[in-house]
């Protein structure tokens, strides 16, 4: 199934935390938080009022609680609005 963002919506998919810290200890699944750097996977075509600054497989910065969870093909998605991308990752 293919999902289209309308508006100034962005489709993103976290991407995944290490499963160890920097000391070496090993973080259970129930420790880890939700990752705020996600990769967009597809956009949508913008607004006068909020232009679309990011294109699929731009890393960026997500709000922590921003956007609407969505579960597509047993993969874990979020859509949020264009504004509430805080930073692009480079």
């Amino acid at each position: 199934m293919k999902l289209n963002p309308l508006a100034d919506n962005v489709l993103v998919k976290s991407i995944e935390q290490e499963e160890t810290t920097a000391s070496g200890i090993i973080l259970s699944t129930a420790t880890k938080e939700k990752s705020v750097v996600s990769e967009v996977v597809a956009v949508g075509p913008g607004t006068e009022d909020h232009p679309m600054t990011v294109k699929p497989g731009d890393k960026v910065v997500v709000g922590k609680y921003a956007g609407q969870e969505l579960k597509l093909d047993g993969q874990e998605y979020s859509i949020v609005k264009v504004a509430d991308l805080l930073a692009v990752v480079e």
